[in-house]
């Protein structure tokens, strides 16, 4: 090949190669399918990092605060839940269902150590239990006051699933204001579900924001489900708190009357012109309690507590806790057909 030819097919070969890296780093032009461009590459680990840090962030600031928990029964040991240390003294949270039927208690924080735990208060009626473990200078974590967390916000679940300690799952907010009985047969309200996944032994552990600021105790899951769990509010739990260590256990008016819902006769809802057609009838009526002093009788239908409506039972034991221990009471009620009022005498 001569010299001259050699130098010409060279040229060619250069200008095609220059033209080809132009079109490529053009900015109109697509980028061949399968490669991604080196920008979009570099947001999604940008998002991926934010995602990362707020997780790992919670968890450094949190799970030394996580323990696990055990009991004993009648000498045999069982494995029980988890909890989270609240105050540097030793205070705890867990769920009542965790600690119930336990003889003693012991408490294994992240690092191993074995701690004695007491229970100072316990309301089934909300699910929750306050502890005091034997111990001072205790890593605690902050309980969020008097804020619900948003639907569609990231919560992380700590806790020790199956006997799995220092497990942690991340999720989302799925929706607020949910109900779930009690294990006195009460409406637990303004429970958060959450899809962060959580197995037995997770229950009494913390859901937690990404501030690291504790939103739901964890309670619950629904079985053959999935991603959907339950947590006990904090603005519930901090209130649980300060009942316990303020009186001792949580205050709840009680009538003291045994009750079921009914549906009444539509001539009786017509010649009362009420709003509902099922009331509470009252069964049964303890000695010497409020309704007794009141002068309620066994029969007697309650429609509603100071003007408002109650449907059912769940309403009862609703507006019982809302309204103040000093609070008045004026039961609507029925009796023989007839409607009245009355002063409840605590």
């Amino acid at each position: 090949m001569s010299t001259l030819r050699f130098l010409m097919l060279r040229h060619v070969t250069i200008n095609w190669i220059l033209r080809t890296n132009q079109n490529d780093s053009s900015p109109d032009s697509e980028p061949p399918r399968g490669r991604r461009l080196p920008n979009a590459m570099a947001e999604d680990q940008d998002a991926l990092d934010a995602y990362s840090k707020a997780v790992i962030g919670v968890v450094q600031s949190v799970s030394p605060a996580v323990i696990r928990l055990s009991g004993r029964n009648s000498g045999r040991q069982f494995s029980s839940g988890s909890g989270f240390i609240i105050t540097s003294d030793g205070y705890a949270l867990t769920n009542s269902h965790v600690v119930a039927g336990a003889d003693s208690l012991k408490a294994e924080t992240e690092e191993g150590d074995q701690l004695e735990a007491i229970l100072v208060g316990d309301d089934p009626a909300t699910d929750l239990a306050l502890l005091r473990l034997r111990a001072s200078d205790l890593p605690s974590t902050q309980v969020s006051e008097n804020r619900l967390p948003r639907v569609g916000q990231l919560v992380v679940a700590l806790g020790s699933p199956l006997g799995l300690q220092s497990t942690v799952s991340a999720g989302i907010v799925s929706a607020l204001g949910r109900n779930m009985r009690g294990q006195d047969g009460r409406l637990i309200e303004n429970i958060v579900q959450h899809t962060a996944p959580i197995n037995p032994g997770n229950s009494g552990g913390p859901l937690v924001d990404s501030h690291g600021r504790v939103v739901g105790i964890n309670t619950a899951i629904i079985p053959m489900a999935q991603g959907i769990c339950f947590a006990i509010p904090s603005t519930t739990a901090q209130w649980v708190v300060s009942e316990i260590l303020t009186h001792g256990g949580v205050r709840r008016r009680q009538l003291g009357i045994r009750a079921s819902t009914v549906r009444l006769r539509r001539e009786l809802i017509q010649e009362l012109d009420l709003i509902a057609d099922t009331a509470v009838q009252v069964l049964e009526i303890t000695a010497n309690a409020s309704a007794a002093r009141s002068g309620i009788r066994e029969g007697d239908f309650i429609i509603a507590i100071n003007g408002r409506i109650t449907a059912d039972v769940d309403d009862v034991h609703r507006l019982l806790a809302s309204f103040p221990r000093d609070a008045s009471l004026q039961l609507s009620m029925i009796r023989e057909g007839k409607a009245f009022e009355l002063a409840i005498i605590d």
